[in-house]
């Protein structure tokens, strides 16, 4: 497995963050991004999960949740990358994903446009 610290892969996803183009950064709402090291047992080759309600989705009676969440996971990924520009690419592909989900975005339409 590719060695890089917690501290470089959260930058690494903060960087991912901020090449977001602003326009959309600012639509995305009550949404939190963390960075775990394990995805859940029975999924170990997860890399990214969204959890919430997608904006696509909220209604009048979306008021006073918890924020939706974002997970970044680093050990799946430093597991399948061989060097760290391939860790740089694969981030910034999950975090858009995990984004387009945020905004109701499905994998089927993800796959579509490129990002698998």
């Amino acid at each position: 497995m590719l060695e890089m610290t917690r501290e470089e892969f959260e930058e690494l996803v903060a960087e991912a963050l901020d090449r977001i183009p602003p326009e959309l950064t600012r639509l995305m709402d009550n949404v939190a991004v963390f960075v775990e090291d394990e995805p859940p047992a029975d999924d170990p080759e997860l890399l990214g999960l969204y959890e919430g309600t997608p904006l696509t989705d909220r209604g009048e009676w979306y008021a006073g949740v918890l924020p939706d969440r974002i997970t970044i996971y680093r050990n799946p990924t430093l597991r399948m990358c061989e060097d760290r520009e391939s860790v740089v690419a694969e981030t910034e592909v999950t975090v858009v994903h995990e984004i387009a989900h945020h905004f109701g975005i499905d994998d089927e339409r993800l796959h579509a446009l490129g990002y698998g």
